[in-house]
């Protein structure tokens, strides 16, 4: 019989919940899914999916304009804000399907 072995974890609330919901739509009790996650990293060597930082669009890569694209972007946003044109950022990111991850 394998021994087994208890793992303390501290998580976000939400996105253990949200993953919890993406679980049982599946089958698969988070012990379960956390143990394949672990047996997947002795499998592959190392993180079995890519890690990279998100690009930022071309449109709003300050790092890719000329100092007048930058100047011309930025006086948009602002006056964006002045006519009340904005949304809070939780709801920016949900809108669009990005999701935020915090570290197991």
């Amino acid at each position: 019989m394998e021994k087994t072995m208890t793992l303390n974890l501290r998580v976000n609330p939400t996105v253990k919940q949200q993953a919890e919901d993406v679980l049982k739509q599946l089958g698969i009790p988070m012990a379960t899914a956390i143990d394949m996650y672990l047996r997947q990293i002795i499998m592959t060597g190392g993180i079995p999916f890519s890690l990279s930082l998100p690009k930022a669009p071309a449109a709003l890569n300050a790092d890719t304009m000329t100092d007048d694209q930058l100047h011309a972007t930025l006086q948009v946003g602002i006056k964006e804000i002045q006519n009340g044109d904005t949304v809070d950022a939780a709801s920016a990111l949900h809108s669009s399907g990005n999701n935020t991850n915090e570290a197991v």
